[in-house]
């Protein structure tokens, strides 16, 4: 887990990377809780995410955004920290430019980001958003969304809650061309506190079905 310094829009970027075994690895990019809230990289499910794509043999990136930890800048409501997720995923390409698929996976203001760097990103093939900040923020950018992936949420969120996102999940769902997975943890709360093993247990369930090589998602 190999610490890292690399360039960000403004300055310097701090993060954990673990390179991919092969060259044409996978990539995948976990984004942090908001900033302002206390979220690093260090955060136990962001954590547990990379956890979960370096043992699948992706070239995985976690990182702290601007203003946090040794992260140069400050924070920006969201669009100084969407521009340097797009750096950091630069980044990881330039050390593996024949990647060919790349994940993104978020954790509340973290998901809300990787899915606006999803409708930049065409090569960005699937997505895991961990209670995204549907009832805090438009997500109206997402048309159309141009990739499928799941989203996970916890019954008993009282900071996002859950029929904000059922409402995003429904509407992404009259979309051609993509698949929408979502799952609701019980007792769940927006931290996940208690139900950290039936989170993972969802996200493995989830890739396991998309990276097996007869899945009908492409």
């Amino acid at each position: 887990m190999p610490h890292v310094i690399f360039p960000g829009p403004e300055g310097r970027l701090e993060g954990r990377f673990s390179p991919g075994p092969r060259p044409r690895a996978p990539v995948a990019m976990i984004l942090h809780p908001h900033s302002q809230g206390g979220g690093t990289m260090n955060d136990r499910i962001v954590q547990q995410l990379y956890k979960t794509f370096v043992n699948r043999g992706f070239a995985t990136l976690r990182f702290n955004f601007r203003g946090v930890g040794r992260s140069q800048g400050s924070f920006d409501n969201g669009i100084g920290e969407l521009s340097d997720a797009a750096s950091a995923l630069d980044w990881v390409q330039s050390i593996h430019p024949e990647a060919q698929t790349t994940w993104v996976a978020g954790v509340s203001f973290g998901a809300l980001i990787g899915m606006q760097l999803l409708m930049r990103r065409p090569e960005i093939r699937g997505f895991i958003s961990i209670a995204p900040p549907a009832n805090m923020y438009d997500f109206s950018f997402l048309a159309p969304c141009p990739a499928s992936g799941i989203f996970i949420q916890g019954t008993a969120d009282t900071v996002v809650q859950p029929v904000a996102v059922q409402k995003l999940v429904d509407k992404l769902r009259t979309q051609k061309h993509i698949t929408i997975h979502h799952d609701e943890i019980p007792r769940a709360n927006h931290f996940f506190e208690n139900e950290q093993v039936e989170l993972m247990a969802s996200v493995d369930k989830y890739l396991d079905f998309r990276l097996d090589p007869s899945c009908p998602i492409t």
